[in-house]
């Protein structure tokens, strides 16, 4: 299916040009001060710099910063969307949303004047952090009456509502699906990600014997999905689950070997035709070394790869769409240089994985990219593989 416009917003920016342009650069992730209540130690997150569209009045019940996210990557493709509607009516078009915080942080802060005073604030309502709230807003904001749903399945939360727009097109169901994810900041991810000592307490060093964890982003990535022919197209997409431990990856990336090998299968494609892998690459201890052994295995030593976490933080719900729409943009017109992004770590391997392709800020291709490879381990063993490219 094919992948016609994408609007992003997270740490590098909140356009396409200087998103693309600040990860080609290889530009590290701008740490934010978050609440001194919120952890017990100094940890670093990664927020979007930019001021956010206000929610409009007659859906204030949405308002929260998860949609917010939303509304910044909507309204960059307004436009395209608003021609599909035209098109295909408002009952064709679709909608699915990943996320996994929604939200949250707005709850959290009403719980604390609940505490505080006895009494829940006036501004506050319980939509603003339901999972179904992200979807039913961008529904309500485009006043679509196509299927609307979100899908949470943590940091795989966002590739998953990529390949379960795919199926709502070949099914017939839509001829259009606006489809994505966003996750914004909250204490109660913060606090489980340090709970299982999984947080760096600088900034990610993926792949590294130094690496001491991921951190924490926040982002949002909006497609629009139809049967129409284009430039770039959702070619393949692998699924697998690790059935192991709630959060803790099956060690030998056996799993994560197969999500990646069907997303091959599926676009009929072998290893040695794929340009570039977006690792997942999230710089904890074992997730890095069950993909350096899954991705070893299936692509040797060759394949070019990086993981862009250094430069917009784990955004977990959101990170599968906003990955996917990283690749889409250097499978775009935008780039002025072949080129690929960095790998951005300390360049300390470490002894016991095996050698990978990581990029460097010399990397140039003597060819245009044509496919893709973007990678979402997550808890659970939720393990989701998507090939983008050029049809």
């Amino acid at each position: 299916m094919y992948l016609h416009d994408l609007g992003m917003v997270c740490d590098l920016g909140d356009s396409k040009t200087d998103i693309l342009a600040g990860w080609l650069a290889g530009r590290s992730a701008q740490p934010i001060p978050i609440p001194p209540d919120w952890l017990d130690s100094a940890i670093p997150a990664f927020g979007v710099p930019t001021e956010l569209p206000a929610i409009p009045n007659s859906l204030k019940q949405y308002d929260c910063r998860n949609n917010r996210l939303l509304l910044s990557a909507l309204n960059q493709i307004e436009s395209s969307v608003g021609t599909a509607i035209a098109r295909y009516g408002a009952d064709r078009v679709g909608i699915v949303v990943g996320t996994s915080t929604s939200g949250i942080a707005e709850g959290e802060a009403a719980v604390q004047v609940l505490r505080e005073t006895g009494n829940m604030p006036s501004n506050y309502h319980y939509k603003q952090q339901e999972l179904g709230g992200a979807t039913e807003f961008l529904a309500a904001c485009l006043t679509i009456r196509g299927p609307a749903y979100t899908v949470s399945t943590t940091c795989s939360s966002s590739a998953n509502a990529l390949a379960s727009a795919r199926r709502l097109l070949r099914l017939g169901i839509c001829d259009a699906v606006v489809v994505g994810g966003a996750d914004s900041l909250c204490r109660t991810t913060l606090e489980g990600f340090f709970a299982l000592g999984a947080l760096s307490k600088t900034t990610c060093n993926p792949f590294s014997k130094n690496r001491d964890g991921t951190t924490i982003g926040e982002g949002a990535a909006l497609f629009l999905m139809t049967r129409e022919p284009g430039d770039i197209a959702l070619l393949g997409v692998g699924a697998s689950a690790d059935a192991y431990h709630i959060s803790a990856p099956r060690p030998d990336g056996s799993c994560a070997s197969l999500a990646m090998q069907a997303a091959l299968d599926d676009a009929r494609l072998k290893p040695e035709q794929i340009d570039y892998i977006n690792l997942h690459g999230t710089a904890t201890w074992q997730n890095d070394a069950m993909e350096n052994r899954a991705v070893g295995q299936l692509f040797g030593s060759e394949t070019l790869c990086s993981s862009s976490k250094p430069s917009t933080g784990h955004c977990l719900g959101a990170a599968g769409a906003l990955e996917a729409g990283l690749c889409w943009l250097l499978l775009s017109d935008l780039p002025q240089e072949i080129r690929l992004p960095p790998h951005l770590w300390d360049g300390e391997p470490d002894p016991d994985m095996v050698r990978l392709n990581l990029v460097g800020l010399e990397n140039q291709l003597p060819k245009p990219l044509q496919y893709c490879l973007s990678n979402s381990f997550s808890f659970g063993g939720n393990n989701v593989s998507l090939l983008i490219g050029h049809p």
